[in-house]
C-alpha cells in the first residue's frame, strides 16, 4: 500500500540523486558549488491552478512547464542552471498525478543540467500551487542585464511568437472550437522550451535581455525603462507561428504582441554584433528574427507594413487582471 505521508511522498517521487560535489535532499539545506569568479542567478515563479493552468491539463506537461518557466529566466540573464528547489501544495495524494508531474519535472531538470536539491510540500484544500526556484551562474559583470541597451541597439527575438496565445483563447472558448488548430498550438503552450544553452552564449554578444512571459510589447517595455531609451518595432519582421496563417490580421497581432506564455527570449545587441548573433543562433539551432531597433526618446512603436503606425489594442498579461479562468 503506498504512503501518503510528506517524507514518503518526497522520497518517492523527489528525491533523487544530486551530482557529488552538491548535498541535496535530505538536509535542511542544499550545497551547492559555484565557480571561481562567478555569482549566483536566483529565480523564482509560481504556478496557480485556476490563475496559471487548468485543473485537467496533462500533469506530466505541468511538470514540464513548471521547471521550464524559471530556466527561461536564466536563459534570459546568460546563466548557466545549477540546481532548484520546488514547493508543492496539494488538495489531495494523487500517485498517479505525482508519478506524472515528477516524471515530467525531472526529464526536463535532466535534459538542462538542473537537478532538484530540495523543497517542501503541504496540503492545501483551494488547489495546486506550485513554487519553483532555480539557481544558476553568470561570470561577475557579464549577466544580460535589462538596464544595459544603448540607443542603436538592434533588437531580436529567438523563435516564434502568437501559439501559446491562441491555445489559451481556444481552451477558454474564446475562439469558436478548432482541433486542428488547438493540435498546433497547445505543445506551445503547456510544454515551452527554455533557450538554455542559447541564452548563455549570448553573454558577450547581446547587451540586454528578458524572456517573453507577459507579451512582447510589454516584456521589450522593461528593458525600455530601465535602459531609458525608446523602441521602433517593424511588424512585418515580427516571427509569427505557422498555426497562425490564415487566422485574422487582427488576432494575428494580438497573439504576436500581447500574447504571453512565450518563453522565448528577447534581446539587443549592437549592429556591429549581427553575424555573432547569428552565429550563435546556428550553433543551438535556434531561429532569430531581428525586429526593430532602440532609439531615443520614450514610448515603443509598432511599424505596420505600409510605414504607419499601428493601433495596438493590448500590451500584454497582467496577472492581477487576467487569468485562465477569464
Amino acid at each position: 500500500m503506498e504512503s501518503d505521508s510528506e517524507f514518503d511522498v518526497i522520497a518517492r517521487y523527489f528525491n533523487r540523486p544530486a551530482p557529488p560535489e552538491m548535498l541535496g535532499v535530505g538536509d535542511d539545506c542544499a550545497l551547492l558549488p559555484v565557480s571561481h569568479g562567478f555569482q549566483i542567478a536566483v529565480s523564482t515563479d509560481m504556478l496557480v491552478q485556476g490563475e496559471h493552468f487548468f485543473p485537467d491539463v496533462d500533469p506530466a506537461h505541468l511538470g514540464h512547464k513548471a521547471l521550464a518557466v524559471n530556466l527561461s529566466d536564466l536563459a534570459a540573464m546568460g546563466a548557466r542552471p545549477l540546481a532548484c528547489t520546488l514547493a508543492l501544495s496539494l488538495p489531495a495524494i494523487d500517485h498517479a498525478w505525482l508519478k506524472a508531474f515528477s516524471d515530467g519535472f525531472h526529464a526536463l531538470a535532466k535534459q538542462t543540467h538542473c537537478p532538484l536539491v530540495g523543497g517542501d510540500t503541504t496540503h492545501n484544500p483551494a488547489g495546486v500551487v506550485i513554487s519553483v526556484t532555480v539557481m544558476g551562474e553568470v561570470r561577475r559583470t557579464h549577466a544580460l542585464r535589462r538596464n544595459a541597451a544603448k540607443v542603436g541597439d538592434d533588437i531580436w527575438v529567438s523563435g516564434v511568437l502568437g501559439a501559446p496565445d491562441i491555445a489559451l483563447r481556444l481552451l477558454q472558448g474564446r475562439l469558436p472550437s478548432n482541433p486542428e488548430l488547438l493540435a498546433a498550438t497547445r505543445q506551445a503552450l503547456e510544454q515551452p522550451m527554455p533557450r538554455w544553452r542559447f541564452g548563455q552564449h549570448l553573454v558577450g554578444v547581446a547587451r540586454a535581455a528578458l524572456d517573453i512571459s507577459d507579451g512582447l510589447l510589454q516584456d521589450l517595455n522593461h528593458i525600455l525603462t530601465a535602459s531609458h531609451c525608446a523602441a521602433q518595432i517593424q511588424f512585418d519582421a515580427l516571427p509569427m507561428a505557422p498555426a497562425l496563417a490564415g487566422l485574422a490580421p487582427e488576432l494575428q497581432q494580438a497573439a504576436m504582441l500581447a500574447g504571453g506564455d512565450v518563453y522565448e527570449l528577447c534581446f539587443t545587441a549592437a549592429p556591429v554584433r549581427r553575424e555573432q548573433v547569428q552565429a550563435v543562433a546556428r550553433q543551438y539551432a535556434v531561429p532569430v528574427s531581428r525586429i526593430g531597433s532602440l532609439v531615443q526618446g520614450e514610448g515603443l512603436r509598432v511599424v505596420g507594413p505600409d510605414g504607419v503606425d499601428m493601433d495596438v489594442l493590448s500590451y500584454g498579461f497582467d496577472h492581477f487582471k487576467h487569468g485562465i479562468t477569464l
